[in-house]
């Protein structure tokens, strides 16, 4: 026989009351990302039990945005206790290292790798003292690609393992993951996925953030013409944005509008000066609000940050 799947709303309305205080005396609060205008347009940083979605060109910035997210989030959060578990599937755990070390001594990724000249001694130590550092905070990777049931076996043994610990999980990127042998196709995994993400930021005290690409569609002539509507990232250009978007909390979309040579961006006709500026659109802000809000990636020292909203063009 079934068991009894209801409660009385009265649950739902302890549960509400219970977590206003627990935010009210600062008992619990969102994880702060590097950007106050990001916090801003979610519930002052990224809730527990929640699912973010970032769906963006190659190049765009996806990974960039997450790597920072995670290595500074020991720095801003410092009063909260909480572990990272990433799903890599897309770059070696060396890639990510070296990106890493990029950041911080505003070295390129080949010069890092002495491609042109030799790397200098206090630039190798800069890093050696930084890994040393960095391996106290509690991050482990995954990076092998697997179906999602694999995903939601690691993620058991990982959170047994950890008794329950706070955890951001991770995953780079959604269409890595393999499809098991009954799926027909990726939308068939993607909506396993999706479900796989609500299943478990209920069952334990984690959140997702999820890294996605875009359909082609984005890059139909017609919309890289200068100061359309169309130059904006949509809900549907998400790929298998129905899978996703259903379970996503906040849903992100990424651009990077001088690669498609827009120079006035949107209806607004924004002025987009170099390949540096960043657009994110906040399509889905359940907890938040949506919201386009822009940033400007340092991609030599593999970092974005806030910028100023651009002046408009003056129409004649």
């Amino acid at each position: 026989m079934s068991k009894k799947a209801w409660d009385g709303q009265y649950q739902s309305f302890n549960e509400a009351l219970k977590y206003m205080l627990d935010r009210q005396s600062g008992k619990e609060k969102s994880i702060y990302t590097p950007w106050p205008k990001f916090n801003d347009a979610v519930t002052d940083g990224l809730e527990w039990n929640t699912l973010t979605v970032i769906g963006g060109r190659p190049g765009s910035g996806k990974t960039l945005i997450k790597d920072q997210i995670i290595r500074e989030s020991f720095v801003l959060n410092p009063d909260d206790k909480f572990r990272v578990l990433e799903f890599q599937f897309e770059m070696v755990g060396r890639t990510s290292a070296l990106r890493e070390f990029s950041s911080i001594t505003g070295k390129t990724y080949k010069e890092l790798c002495s491609a042109g000249s030799t790397l200098s001694q206090n630039d190798f130590d800069k890093c050696h003292a930084y890994a040393k550092d960095r391996i106290k905070s509690p991050v482990d990777i995954v990076s092998t690609p697997m179906t999602v049931n694999q995903m939601r076996e690691q993620l058991d043994m990982y959170m047994n393992e950890h008794k329950g610990q706070k955890t951001i999980v991770t995953l780079d990127h959604s269409i890595l993951v393999k499809r098991a042998p009954y799926q027909n196709n990726r939308l068939d995994m993607l909506f396993e996925l999706g479900e796989f993400f609500t299943q478990s930021k209920r069952e334990y005290p984690c959140m997702f953030i999820c890294l996605s690409q875009l359909n082609r569609n984005i890059d139909n002539p017609d919309r890289a013409v200068n100061g359309k509507y169309g130059n904006y990232v949509l809900e549907s250009d998400i790929f298998g944005s129905d899978a996703m978007l259903q379970h996503a909390d906040t849903l992100i979309g990424l651009n990077r509008p001088a690669k498609q040579k827009i120079r006035h961006y949107g209806p607004d006709r924004y002025i987009i000066e170099d390949e540096k500026t960043l657009v994110l659109h906040f399509l889905k802000a359940r907890n938040g609000d949506t919201r386009m809000s822009f940033f400007k990636a340092e991609f030599e020292k593999m970092q974005i940050i806030e910028m100023d909203t651009p002046p408009q063009e003056q129409r004649r």
